[in-house]
């Protein structure tokens, strides 16, 4: 493979086990055995990719890549691709697993998720849906610069979701846990009160007021502010989507983009969702700060997109064998120092506004909306009145320099990520936070 700069491959063998139930009744059992091998060649400007399944020839797999990467390059040759050094990652303080899920009956499962089922079928909840899902997945790297290196990880989770209607009107609640952990998940919370929780949400939102629009104070739970970090400001800091020119951070380094409260912070050392002790170019896993004291820090790079515009790389991920790109891992909002009944006091007339339902984000233009699951009216310092159907939109720039109050209750939340038609594993989170004013409104 000397024709080519350089190449690298990840080999991956997995095991997925999912179960779905729908109002109680099993709609899905399964369990898939997957292995195979994502390729990557460089040669001048270009890349070249391939990905096999099943029983593959590595040797084979690296001379497709390398192909494809030299015919590339001969036909539209462009500028040189520069990767920064990568020296051989050091895997320390991987995530124990105390019980197996292996060990666990698919029987045992069924029966958890349905005790979890029907714990969210509270009186007035009309449907209800719950998922269980694992994963282990060993993942072996290997290049041609002599990296070789590899890991074994356990992911786990589950989500209910509870639906109530009445006159016309639908609600839903929804809760969920996930981690990189064993069976032992299922001990850590208190399961069930989650599932009650989702179902309860879904029944009071059914009688709650909906908002009137406007730009007011508002107080952000940890998750709707994790939302915030994750898709708002986590996306506009991944390098590839600046030299893409689709980020409203680009040439921002060292400026002030934000309260000097906020730290926004990239960690895929944590013991979180998005954990991982190397990324899908080899590079060790380190933490990196987004943003600190307002001011915007560092991006988040790939071997590729360090070597363009300075930086230190560790953030390329893929789902599977497919092509990695710069993804986030555990994001989040650093504490700060207020307790909420402060903000509620300070704050005095605004809005609360919890969870989130999802939502759109545009890097490059910087603007948001986002869903939140539930609102509360804040009434001379005391919360007040249920909202449902609440909107949050907003300037990202100008939301974070809108921050007055950063709580000291840090918490985080765990999901997927799509990016280049890709998910993966993902958490985010933050405290309390207080914003002097946002837009707010009807979802």
């Amino acid at each position: 493979m000397s024709e080519v700069d350089f190449y690298d491959a990840r080999i991956i063998d997995g095991t997925i086990t999912s179960i779905v139930l729908d109002n109680g009744k099993i709609e899905e059992i399964s369990t898939n055995y997957t292995r195979g091998c994502g390729v990557r060649a460089l040669c001048g400007g270009s890349w070249g990719f391939t990905s096999a399944e099943g029983d593959f020839d590595l040797q084979s797999t690296i001379a497709s890549a390398s192909e494809l990467a030299k015919g590339m390059d001969t036909k539209a040759s462009q500028e040189k691709i520069s990767l920064i050094p990568a020296p051989p990652p050091a895997i320390t303080d991987l995530p124990v697993v105390a019980i197996d899920p292996a060990d666990i009956s698919i029987e045992e499962k069924v029966q958890l998720l349905k005790d979890l089922d029907q714990h969210a079928r509270v009186e007035g909840v009309n449907s209800t849906s719950a998922v269980y899902s694992e994963s282990s997945v060993k993942l072996q790297y290997m290049s041609s610069e002599g990296i070789e290196c590899e890991y074994e990880l356990t992911r786990i989770g589950f989500a209910v979701t509870s639906i109530a209607t009445e006159n016309g009107v639908y609600q839903a609640g929804r809760e969920s846990r996930f981690g990189v952990c064993g069976y032992e998940l299922f001990d850590k919370h208190d399961v069930f009160e989650l599932a009650r929780s989702a179902g309860n949400t879904a029944v009071e939102l059914l009688n709650a007021s909906a908002p009137k629009g406007g730009s007011l104070p508002v107080i952000l739970d940890p998750e709707l502010a994790g939302v915030f970090a994750h898709e708002a400001v986590g996306h506009a800091s991944e390098a590839d989507l600046v030299l893409e020119g689709s980020s409203i951070l680009e040439n921002k380094i060292g400026e002030q983009i934000a309260s000097p409260m906020i730290n926004i912070i990239d960690d895929p050392t944590l013991h979180e969702y998005g954990y991982f002790p190397f990324d899908s170019e080899g590079m060790e896993a380190r933490k990196t700060t987004i943003i600190e004291d307002g001011v915007l820090n560092s991006y988040l790079h790939s071997r590729e997109t360090a070597a363009h515009l300075g930086g230190i790389a560790g953030h390329s991920r893929a789902q599977g064998y497919s092509m990695p790109v710069v993804r986030m891992s555990n994001t989040y909002i650093d504490n700060g120092d207020a307790e909420f009944e402060e903000m509620l006091e300070v704050i005095g007339n605004g809005m609360y506004l919890i969870g989130s339902r999802g939502g759109q984000v545009n890097t490059g233009e910087g603007v948001f909306q986002f869903n939140a699951e539930k609102g509360y009216m804040i009434e001379n310092g005391e919360i007040g009145a249920l909202l449902r159907d609440v909107s949050l939109s907003g300037q990202t720039l100008e939301i974070l320099n809108n921050v007055t109050m950063v709580g000291n209750d840090l918490k985080m939340n765990s999901g997927r990520c799509g990016k280049s038609g890709q998910l993966v594993p993902v958490s985010d989170g933050s405290p309390h936070i207080s914003i002097s004013k946002a837009l707010v409104g009807g979802s």
